[in-house]
């Protein structure tokens, strides 16, 4: 086996929000909820923020590592749009608090969501230059929402959390085709984070921008790829995931385009290749830089990798920066997975009323970016508090000077 990811984990949080119900609290057109094709999504608490996503993603990866294991691991790579920090990284404080050696690279990337696999493509390069067969890095794509601009109709796609993702040259879960790979950028002002807690969305240039990224990305891969073929060159497909109903457009214009597919042969092939990559993004939102292997994760735990299957995978960034690469995920990866019970954490998330949600989302501001001084008392937050305790997670305790320090619960 190749370079690539050997094991990968997503924390899906510890509460949500029906979207249902948020979209008729909010007293928007009912008429187009069904394009969102979205049940819940995951919301942060105030003391909870990108390095405590990143932090719960990654311990039970490093949990499962022996101490010689953990000594081998030569990089850590966050890759994230939610950063605390313009200068400092998101990644010492996961180096910090993962116990990890000092003989390690440390450091931040952002791209918007294309970020998670600039870091995973930077961290396989890393691995696969070392000198040592053994080497491994450790990558993390972590986000969370801004405040959200209550009543927009892109607020119910917004969720909150992480994928971690153990990199190696003996890659058991997702065996990357080094090399094939086609990518397209070009700037764009479709979704940007100009200051903190203010997030700009234009939702049609958005739109726009990954259609056509997803279209030359492809085709850039397929001038790379000599007889690349978006049908049958893959057993499955998994996209960057704004929403679950993004994703389905897409993939019919994309088949329309290269196979001048038909309504039928469309419909059958999302069920087939695509659909399984789209239930935890229907249950979490889009956490941005990890949107893409939140799909993975899906993909893996729905799909059939009784053998090992090549996946085409699609990132995109607003911004904008995409690509469409590919690798083969192996049959252990179903198992490896497993064990971490990811669908027993999505349905023990505690569900928030509208209400609820709207005075967490109006308390998120004490632990933006900027934020000098603020303390977190789990105890304030009632029953809502008691879903962390006691269950080993990190969260933010306080902020003193700007200084951010967490503890574990």
């Amino acid at each position: 086996m190749g370079v690539g990811i050997r094991a990968l984990h997503p924390y899906v949080g510890r509460v949500c929000v029906d979207i249902r119900s948020l979209y008729e609290a909010r007293g928007h057109d009912m008429s187009r909820f069904g394009n969102l094709m979205m049940r819940r999504k995951s919301v942060n608490m105030p003391f909870e923020d990108a390095v405590t996503n990143a932090v719960n993603a990654a311990l039970p990866l490093i949990r499962g590592l022996t101490p010689a294991e953990r000594d081998r691991i030569e990089a850590v790579v966050v890759a994230t749009e939610s950063g605390v920090d313009l200068g400092k990284s998101l990644s010492t404080y996961v180096h910090r608090y993962l116990e990890l050696g000092p003989r390690c690279r440390s450091f931040e990337v952002k791209q918007a969501c294309y970020g998670g696999t600039a870091a995973l493509h930077t961290a396989a390069g890393m691995v696969h230059a070392s000198p040592y067969d053994d080497a491994l890095a450790l990558v993390v794509a972590a986000d969370s929402a801004g405040v959200p601009a209550l009543g927009e109709q892109w607020e119910g796609a917004e969720g909150a959390g992480a994928v971690a993702m153990l990199v190696g040259k003996d890659a058991t879960t997702l065996e990357l085709d080094l090399g094939a790979s086609g990518c397209h950028t070009f700037e764009v002002m479709d979704t940007f984070r100009p200051g903190p807690g203010i997030d700009i969305v234009n939702q049609d240039v958005s739109m726009l921008a990954y259609l056509e990224c997803l279209q030359r990305s492809f085709e850039a891969y397929r001038a790379r790829v000599d007889g690349a073929d978006i049908v049958d060159g893959f057993s499955y497909l998994a996209f960057h995931t704004p929403f679950v109903g993004m994703v389905r457009g897409a993939h019919r214009r994309l088949l329309r385009q290269q196979r001048g597919a038909g309504r039928d042969e469309v419909d059958t092939d999302y069920e087939r290749r695509v659909r399984p990559s789209m239930e935890y993004g229907a249950e979490v939102g889009n956490i941005f830089s990890a949107s893409l292997y939140l799909a993975l994760c899906s993909l893996i735990r729905h799909g059939d990798f009784t053998e090992p299957r090549r996946v085409g995978l699609f990132s995109y960034g607003s911004g904008c920066a995409s690509e469409f690469f590919s690798g083969v995920v192996h049959p252990s990866a179903v198992q490896d997975l497993a064990r971490f019970g990811v669908e027993e954490a999505l349905a023990a998330r505690r569900p928030l009323t509208v209400a609820e949600y709207d005075t967490v989302a109006a308390d998120g501001d004490r632990a933006q970016f900027g934020v000098r001084d603020a303390h977190f008392d789990l105890d304030s937050y009632g029953e809502l508090g008691k879903e962390f305790t006691g269950r080993g997670l990190l969260t933010l305790d306080r902020i003193d000077g700007y200084h951010r320090q967490y503890r574990w619960t």
